[in-house]
């Protein structure tokens, strides 16, 4: 019991720690929930729950960055609320068999958009130059993405923060400061709302996930800071070898069997 205790106490800590910096935090909560006998739906359930403290207290420590972007963050907010209960609901609609295969090709699409999204949002500037109503369509087309991110996230909370960071990528930001700020606003409201989807069907170990959540919340709030301190291709490096590491292992979990 002492042992389960400290493992999912230390996995929250550095999965909040990793979700604070580039995302991907659940590459250590989801497998020491299951780990500890969890089966896979309520674990990728309890990992909303658990990791939700960790993206609001690091929304908290980046506020001031967020607060760049207020002309965004109603909009923001809106359509992760109502991508996180249209993903929570197809959760729990979804066979346990699809939803493990649909994992590290969720991830791989993530991981590919942070990396080469810079180069693709240059691309939709050039249309956008060229064309006068390719502005319009371009902000259409971001809209229907962050709803897609934000059903992403309310189906499987794993992976969320890269793929946020990739829609922030193709929408132009390139302070990774300012991303990460937003991409755990992002995160906050979607887990959010899955929660309360999620309690509803009773489907959250609130005991495990109570333990995790204590380390995400001091992992959170820590790993903001520093990130702060360090140089952002360092940041977006690290991301980017994250968000590769999280894809390699659900690949291999699910069909190196």
């Amino acid at each position: 019991m002492l042992f389960e205790i400290l493992l999912l106490l230390l996995a929250g800590f550095f999965g909040g720690v990793l979700n604070s910096i580039a995302g991907g935090g659940s590459f250590i909560t989801f497998p020491a929930l299951i780990a500890v006998g969890i089966s896979p739906i309520t674990a990728n359930a309890t990992n909303t729950f658990a990791s939700c403290a960790g993206y609001m207290s690091g929304t908290y420590a980046f506020r001031q960055e967020i607060s760049a972007h207020k002309n965004e963050l109603v909009k923001i907010i809106i359509i992760s609320l109502l991508g996180g209960i249209s993903g929570a609901w197809l959760l729990l609609k979804t066979p346990e068999s699809v939803f493990r295969e649909a994992i590290p090709w969720l991830l791989l699409f993530a991981t590919s958009l942070f990396i080469f999204g810079g180069k693709i949002n240059t691309q939709l500037k050039k249309m956008a130059f060229r064309h006068q109503h390719a502005s319009a369509l371009g902000g259409f087309f971001l809209l229907v993405l962050l709803f897609g991110v934000s059903l992403y996230g309310g189906f499987f909370n794993a992976g969320l923060g890269i793929v946020s960071l990739s829609y922030l990528a193709l929408a132009g930001h390139t302070n990774i400061n300012a991303m990460n700020g937003l991409k755990l606003l992002v995160s906050s409201a979607v887990s959010l709302i899955a929660i309360v989807i999620f309690t509803l069907n009773d489907v959250i170990a609130w005991y495990e996930g109570t333990i995790v959540l204590c380390g995400t919340l001091a992992g959170g709030y820590a790993a903001a800071h520093l990130s702060r301190k360090l140089p952002q291709q360092y940041v977006r490096n690290f991301v980017i070898a994250a968000s590769i590491a999280t894809t390699l292992y659900f690949f291999f979990d699910i069909y190196a069997q």
